[in-house]
């Protein structure tokens, strides 16, 4: 069954309109028909994340670290945050580290689950969730471009970069290879790409698609937990600032609304899965 034909749920229960009426309706061009939910295929989806992630991370990695910037505009994040009284990145990032094995769990949990859990949610909504995962997946999707606006217009370095900051590199200092912006690996990436958070942006993503779509109570705290607890491990690792995280949720906001502008409603009030038009209705 080809792509073009099919309908949400929601559509079988409207009405056809009268055949002659059939061809002129604007609801049935090309527009409307690239609007729709689709069935996703599964090597075009493989095909599409490697490839966007591969540009994603070669265009954040092409932008200039422009170090003496990033470093000012790190000191005036953290002044700023001395003036809202939230700046407390410097004693949590020292308190952490003092629990060697929290914190080592903490490198391994920002290098590796950023990804995996990521991952993990695109393929339960491919797999039980059809009719919403283009939604929700150009919500991530446009979150993650947006935020690359931001690292190439405001550079900025990450607490464990400032000179003067005093704050703990946890990486270097226990060994591991928690991030690859730290250590042997901080060549291959962009050091001073700190804003917005997509730590947090990605992690709020999956824990809202979670919350919102999963039936079993336990699942939906646990997805709520996890951006909780992702800000928790950059700000203890030292690798972002609280405004990071705002940055992060900006970003997501902003993909929620172009994903909402597209399909006409949020991805989780979407149908849960698409079905096949009837043969009358594609006459």
């Amino acid at each position: 069954m080809g792509e073009a034909n099919v309908r949400t749920l929601d559509d079988l229960s409207a009405p056809p309109a009268p055949s002659g009426e059939r061809a002129d309706r604007p609801d049935r061009g090309l527009l409307t028909h690239l609007r729709s939910p689709r069935t996703p295929r599964l090597w075009f989806e493989i095909l599409l994340i490697a490839v966007s992630y591969w540009t994603y991370s070669l265009i954040r990695n092409a932008v200039p670290e422009q170090k003496a910037q990033a470093l000012r505009n790190a000191d005036w994040i953290w002044r700023a945050e001395h003036a809202l009284g939230i700046a407390v990145e410097h004693t949590v990032n020292h308190a952490v580290n003092s629990v060697t094995w929290l914190i080592v769990s903490m490198n391994y949990y920002y290098a590796t689950l950023h990804f995996i859990v990521t991952i993990g949610v695109l393929i339960w909504l491919y797999r039980w969730h059809p009719g919403r995962y283009a939604a929700a997946r150009l919500a991530l999707f446009a979150t993650t471009g947006i935020a690359l606006v931001g690292y190439y217009f405001y550079p900025l370095a990450p607490p464990r970069l400032m000179p003067d900051g005093g704050f703990i590199d946890t990486v270097i200092q226990h060994g591991t290879w928690g991030s690859m912006a730290s250590g042997n690996l901080a060549s291959m990436s962009n050091q001073y790409a700190a804003m917005p958070s997509m730590h947090i942006g990605w992690s709020l993503w999956c824990g809202i698609t979670i919350a919102l779509l999963a039936k079993p109570v336990w699942a939906r705290v646990l997805g709520l937990l996890y951006p909780a607890t992702t800000l928790t491990v950059i700000v203890s690792t030292a690798n972002h600032f609280w405004l990071d995280a705002l940055g992060g949720v900006l970003c997501l906001a902003f993909g929620f609304a172009l994903a909402f502008a597209w399909y006409g409603t949020l991805p989780h009030r979407l149908a849960r899965h698409v079905v096949p038009e009837p043969a009358a209705l594609r006459a």
